[in-house]
């Protein structure tokens, strides 16, 4: 039997507006500003941080401008995994930080959305849909 072990790291791609490092920060408070519990069920997931949606993700996701999009999970959510599941790539988080900040105008606004996308895309990775999300007033 192979365990799959919590995995879990900030990446970076491309140039910022907002000082990468300030960014970055924001990021890491948000994930430890998450309850115990849901850190402990965090298990082999990557939280990316990119400039902007590629064009072929806005497409698939049906978006025609890239600031529409602020965050994206793609992985298998726990929901889903079987006693099959291991040795698989890490479900990813991506958090798109130029679009983020065109949402806040302080550093404050950007903090509470970069929170918000987290904990939305977090919740995919739990199994809770978007349907789900909006029934309890997440949106």
């Amino acid at each position: 039997v192979i365990k799959v072990s919590r995995r879990f790291f900030i990446k970076r791609r491309y140039n910022e507006i907002m000082d990468l490092q300030s960014f970055e920060q924001i990021v890491a408070e948000a994930i430890d500003a998450l309850p115990a519990e849901f850190q402990e069920q965090l298990e082999n997931i990557d939280i990316i941080i990119e400039d902007w949606p590629a064009p072929a993700i806005l497409l698939k996701m049906g978006l025609s401008h890239p600031a529409q999009l602020l965050g994206l999970y793609q992985g298998i959510p726990q929901t889903r995994r079987t006693h099959r599941y291991g040795l698989v790539m890490p479900d990813k988080i991506t958090l798109y930080q130029k679009p983020i900040e065109l949402r806040g105008h302080t550093f404050a606004q950007i903090r509470a959305t970069v929170t918000h996308v987290l904990r939305h895309e977090i919740a995919h990775h739990f199994g809770i849909s978007d349907d789900r999300l909006k029934e309890l007033g997440a949106y």
